[in-house]
């Protein structure tokens, strides 16, 4: 019996409180890496949505521009953007009711869901209101905040608000950063 605990305690090995610390510090480590990588991955849903409104508003306002030369679509806006003037539109009947054939030769292809899976909202107007169109994210939520928006950013890790480009130009965006008081 005695060689039996003479060589166990000469073996090589790890005590039960070593092999106990080691999953202490990664249980550690992954409490702190966890939460960043989720809004890491928030973050990149958000920079997909704004990069693709910013595509497809580029190409449906070059669009506009060549065929009704309204350049200046959009210049008298008063601070806010009233969504609810607009005609809802899809990905799919977007390029009908432009009378664009198959594609716009200005973006090989519309996408139809944003960075969070829910479909972006189209709207069009009559070509001489004063809003005559826009793109809109509904964020992570998938519900509209409103139909009039402030114009100017919002909490860049505000993840359920909405993206609203309209008219040239971005009217809700993610950009500003929370401060404390």
């Amino acid at each position: 019996m005695s060689r039996i605990l003479a060589r166990r305690r000469g073996q090589k090995g790890f005590t039960l409180i070593e092999l106990l610390i080691v999953v202490a510090i990664i249980g550690i480590i992954a409490a702190i890496l966890i939460p960043n990588l989720l809004d890491a991955l928030q973050k990149a849903k958000q920079k997909r949505t704004v990069g693709d409104i910013r595509n497809i508003g580029t190409a449906w306002f070059s669009w506009f521009q060549d065929q009704v030369g309204a350049a200046a679509a959009g210049s008298g806006s008063t601070g806010q953007y009233n969504w609810s003037g607009l005609t809802d539109l899809t990905a799919d009947n977007l390029l009908n009711t432009l009378y664009i054939s198959t594609t716009m030769f200005y973006i090989q292809k519309i996408p139809a869901k944003d960075g969070w899976g829910g479909n972006y909202q189209y709207g069009f107007n009559d070509l001489a209101a004063s809003q005559v169109m826009g793109i809109r994210s509904l964020g992570r939520q998938s519900t509209a905040d409103g139909t009039v928006y402030t114009m100017g950013p919002f909490i860049a890790t505000d993840y359920d608000k909405d993206i609203v480009w309209a008219d040239g130009f971005f009217v809700r965006y993610p950009a500003g950063v929370q401060t404390v008081n």
